[in-house]
């Protein structure tokens, strides 16, 4: 039985966790595996109750798969953050394997803006009041990489309207 709500439900939660991914990124440099565990489990749940057929969930589970082992090999090289490897599968799964290139071009645009804008401003000084905010001081640095994170996220709410879930509402 397909579901409006389930849905809207399965939208709103995508779209907050990746949005919590995102913000967390920037403050930590950490995305848990807890909350990629909790979007695993919820497309698992929402996924058949909201109208995604079998082989969407297939194609889309194969999907995630081939992207998690190209970001562990991206993380194995010192890349990218673990947690970056793993939200980017399950971006991938919640997105739908027609989504998936479109989805790793996005990542990879937003990705070089970000790095582009966290190297100027890691040129200027940092005013005294956002030092003594610890994530900006640490974000500031330049040993401190890149919150990739926030290019996942931007990139999977830009394509949110394309996935299987909107779909199914509209």
């Amino acid at each position: 039985m397909i579901s409006n709500a389930a849905a809207w439900a399965a939208l709103f939660l995508f779209a907050a966790g990746m949005t919590y991914a995102g913000l967390r990124d920037v403050a930590t440099m950490t995305i848990t595996n807890r909350l990629v565990l909790l979007l695993a489990g919820a497309y698992a749940v929402f996924a058949p109750v909201a109208g995604v057929g079998l082989d969407g969930m297939l194609s889309a589970v194969a999907a995630a798969t081939m992207v998690l082992a190209g970001t562990f090999l991206l993380f194995a090289s010192g890349w990218i953050g673990g947690g970056d490897a793993k939200l980017a599968a399950v971006a991938v799964l919640w997105l739908g394997a027609d989504q998936a290139f479109t989805y790793l071009l996005c990542v990879s645009a937003a990705g070089a803006l970000l790095t582009l804008a966290l190297i100027q401003f890691r040129r200027v000084p940092l005013p005294a009041f956002l030092r003594q905010t610890e994530w900006t001081g640490r974000l500031h640095e330049a040993s401190s990489g890149v919150p990739y994170g926030v290019a996942l996220s931007a990139a999977a709410l830009l394509l949110l309207p394309e996935s299987p879930f909107f779909t199914a509402v509209i």
